[in-house]
């Protein structure tokens, strides 16, 4: 094969309300926002276009796992167990849902925080290679 994918261009979020969302994401994750209209946000964050789309009610881009469980979509990478503890540490001074560091039987740590329409992202210690 001649072409191939080579990395991820662009994530979309469902959301309840766009322009709540956008104030939620620069507020509280320092987003970049680069269009806005009635029905989605284009933002950039962590080196990646994020599209906050105008969804319906109860929406988020969560899943239950073959347990039941409800799981995060994304994972988020910082720069070692320090830089991890204090953007946990950061996020609740945000007043941002943040969920317990912990160690999950792999390389470094996670948490799991929240936006305000209840989407779950996972944040890891450890940088994946450049590719």
């Amino acid at each position: 094969m001649n072409s191939r994918l080579l990395r991820v261009g662009t994530s979309y979020i469902p959301v309840s309300n766009v322009e709540r969302a956008a104030e939620w994401y620069v507020d509280k994750l320092d987003a970049e926002l680069t269009y806005q209209d009635e029905d989605k946000v284009i933002m950039n964050l962590a080196n990646q276009s994020f599209f906050l789309v105008m969804a319906k009610e109860n929406e988020t881009a969560n899943f239950l796992d073959a347990y039941g469980n409800e799981r995060f979509s994304l994972t988020f990478e910082v720069d070692g167990e320090e830089s991890l503890k204090m953007l946990h540490e950061e996020l609740l001074g945000r007043d941002v849902k943040v969920g317990e560091i912990e160690k999950r039987g792999h390389a470094g740590i996670n948490f799991v925080f929240s936006d305000v329409d209840g989407n779950q992202f996972d944040v890891w210690s450890e940088l994946s290679p450049t590719y």
